[in-house]
Formats: C-alpha cells, sequence, structure tokens
C-alpha cells in the first residue's frame, strides 16, 4: 500500500476515534456508493452526520480543509443523497462535517500551530456543517 493511502486511512481512523470520544455513534466507514466513497456516517444525537476526512503530513500546500473545491463538495453531497434515497431515510436530519487530520512530524513545524497537541498525537479539526448541501 502506497504512502499516500496509509495515510488516509490512518487519518480516517483518528478521525473515527475523535467522533466517538465526542459522543458520536459511528454507522459506517469507507461506503462505497455511486462510484464513490463516503468516509464515516456518524449519529450526533439523531441527526446523520456524512463525514469527509482529509489527511496530511503537512501544510505547506495549504491547510487541508482547503483542499475540498466546489467539484468535491458536489460529489460529496451526491453520495450522501444516494445514501439517503438508498436507506429511505428522507425524514432524517443530516449534514456535512469534515474533519482534518494533520499529521505533524518535526517539533519546529508544530510550534506554527495554535492548536498544537501532545507529542506524537496528530492535529485533529472538526468543522460541523462545513458546507451547505445545495452547493
Amino acid at each position: 500500500m502506497d504512502a499516500r493511502k496509509q495515510i488516509g486511512l490512518q487519518g480516517e481512523k483518528e478521525a473515527a476515534s475523535f467522533l466517538r470520544q465526542r459522543g458520536y455513534k459511528i454507522i459506517d466507514h469507507r461506503v462505497r456508493i455511486l462510484n464513490g466513497d463516503i468516509d464515516i456516517i456518524a449519529l450526533d444525537n439523531r441527526t446523520v452526520v456524512f463525514v469527509e476526512v482529509r489527511s496530511r503530513t503537512s501544510t505547506k500546500h495549504g491547510h487541508p480543509v482547503e483542499t475540498i473545491d466546489l467539484r468535491k463538495k458536489r460529489r460529496i453531497i451526491s453520495l450522501a443523497n444516494a445514501y439517503i434515497k438508498q436507506h429511505r431515510m428522507k425524514n432524517c436530519s443530516y449534514r456535512i462535517d469534515v474533519v482534518t487530520v494533520l499529521f505533524v512530524k518535526s517539533e519546529s513545524h508544530r510550534k506554527t500551530w495554535w492548536l498544537w497537541r501532545a507529542k506524537n498525537q496528530p492535529i485533529i479539526e472538526h468543522f460541523q456543517n462545513a458546507f451547505e448541501s445545495n452547493a
């Protein structure tokens, strides 16, 4: 498995753990639908949450959340709508969140982040309702 894929899988694992610690119930992960993937599907009380996870090892090319362009937003919305239709969840409230996971290797890079965490722990940020479903 290539390094990029490993970082993505580890990021999804860290994101799921992060969400569980905050009271979310993970319903499913890595769901394949419409030739695409939904990273995590969770419940936040009675709201179904579709979570896009973005994992990186640096911010050299910007913050991980900045990698979600309009085309990707539309794709995520399409996948979420297909999942809702397939599972007959039209009466459920839902939202789309983004969780970013930054695996920082050097101590000097860590000090530049205001969200610094304990040594060897990724920096995780959670953006609830990251974008509207009419994007």
